[in-house]
Order: structure tokens, then sequence, then C-alpha cells
């Protein structure tokens, strides 16, 4: 045995115990959610899962829910990141180190103590909803409704999308808008020639990552609302728990659209990015 083959086969026993975590804890989850969704106490093996989900209001709601408060806190989170990390690389001071050992720290706080933090910052006699309100600039807000959890989603992607984005404004160089400035580009053409295509594949990446974390979050909702509020984790937790009632199998078929829905998401933006690479070619 040569020295190459014999390096192949160690790198396969060092894959070996990633792919038994791989299998254990991800695929065999994955199909156990499967089969459990196909399955009924009343009709055995069928589709009737899927066909109350799709046929009942309560759980489109759900869907729709969860879709429009992850969409619009990723859109939101990857706006401010982006212009935050541009920021960041433009700063050259002790106050980069600090913000995105901040931004690290915060990406963290999540579930209980962030709704907890905004129950007393924005809730019905939270301080920022009271000055708010002597001022003059608002007359109500309910933090407890749709509006209130994008703010809320909002603002535990925002640290995320630093992370995810600041390195990627290295592959930026300087002297390549110096060069487009002599060439007599403004700045506009240099972000829409230059900088968006090369940035387009970060951006896109962060946005699925971003979306993907606001629709598998449960802590932070469920703490907020109590379980009050109509989106697919609530659902799912609730089935399994017994809350209401007790269906592992409607819990399972919730928790496959789930993932089809990120599998959506996930092969668009794969379309994306090589329309992005063509064209930037």
């Amino acid at each position: 045995m040569n020295a190459l083959t014999r390096g192949k086969w160690l790198a396969l026993l060092c894959l070996l115990p990633f792919a038994l975590f791989f299998i254990v804890f991800e695929i065999a989850p994955l199909v156990w959610v499967l089969i459990s969704s196909l399955q009924t106490e009343e009709s055995g093996w069928s589709l009737e899962n899927f066909t109350r989900i799709f046929t009942s209001k309560f759980y489109r709601q759900a869907i729709q829910f969860s879709l429009e408060i992850s969409f619009y806190s990723s859109i939101f989170g990857i706006i401010i990141a982006t212009l935050g990390s541009y920021s960041l690389r433009r700063v050259d001071s002790p106050l980069r180190n600090f913000v995105t050992a901040f931004a690290n720290m915060t990406s963290n706080f999540a579930g209980v103590p962030l709704a907890f933090a905004f129950i007393i910052l924005l809730g019905f006699n939270g301080s920022i909803t009271l000055m708010l309100k002597q001022a003059g600039i608002i007359e109500d807000f309910n933090l407890y409704s749709k509006t209130g959890l994008i703010i809320l989603y909002t603002y535990f992607q925002i640290p995320l999308g630093v992370l995810l984005l600041y390195p990627a404004f290295d592959a930026l160089r300087e002297d390549w808008r110096e060069s487009a400035a002599l060439l007599g580009a403004n700045g506009w053409q240099f972000w829409r020639h230059i900088g968006l295509p090369v940035l387009t594949p970060a951006l896109l990446g962060t946005f699925v990552i971003l979306l993907a974390n606001a629709l598998g979050a449960y802590a932070t909702v469920y703490a907020l609302t109590t379980g009050n509020f109509n989106v697919l984790p609530i659902r799912i937790a609730g089935l399994v728990s017994g809350d209401v009632s007790l269906d592992p199998n409607m819990a399972s078929a919730l928790a496959v659209v789930l993932v089809a829905l990120m599998t959506v998401v996930t092969v668009v933006h794969q379309l994306l990015l090589k329309r992005s690479y063509h064209v930037s070619r």
C-alpha cells in the first residue's frame, strides 16, 4: 500500500465519526419524521395529515405567519447587517474589535432572556413604549403582534448577519475602487457593476441562513407569547407536548412542511447563485 492510498484510508477514517454523527442525529430523525408524517391512528398509512394541513385555515395561517415573519426579519436584518459590516470594514480602530465581539455575544442572546428584555423595553408598559407615547410618536404598539415579532426577530438576525457578512467584504479590494474612479465611475456605478456582483453569493447565502434561523426559532416566540401566536414551531411543539391535543404524527407532517419550505428556499438560492455567477462572468 503506497503513501497515497494510506492517506485516502486515513482521511476516510477521520471522516467516519462525522459520518456516524450525521447519520444518527440528522438523517435518522429526518427519516423517522417523514415516516411518522405518513401515518395516522385512524387510517394507518395515508396523506391525511398533509390534507388536513393544507385544507385547514389554522395551519395555513401558521405557515403564512412563519414565512412572513421570517422573510421580513431576514430582509431587514441583512440590510442593517450589510451596512454595519461595510462600516466596520471602513473603520480602522479598536471599535471594530469591540463591535465584532459584541455581535458574537448578542448572536447567542435569544430565548427567554431576549423575550424578557423586549417586554421590559417594548411591552405595553415598556420603557421605550411609554417614552414614545409621551412624545406623541406612537399611539399604541403591540409587541405580541406580527409586527412586534418581526422587530424581535430582526434584532437577533442582525448580529448573525454581521458575523457572516463581515468576512465577505475582504473580497472587495480597494484598488478596484481606485481603478473604477480613474475610469470615471462614480460610487453607484462601482457598487452596481463591481461591488454587488462580488458580494451577491455572500448576500444570498446569508439571507438563506437568516431565513432558516427565523423559521426554526421557537424559544423566543414561545417565551414572548406563551405559545399563543400561530407559527409552525409553536404548532409543532404544541402537538408533541399535548398542550391542546397530542398528535405526534401531525407534528411530524408540519415538520416535513417546514423542511420542504427550507428545501425550496435552498434550491432557489442555488439557482440564483448560478445565475449571478454567469452574469458576473
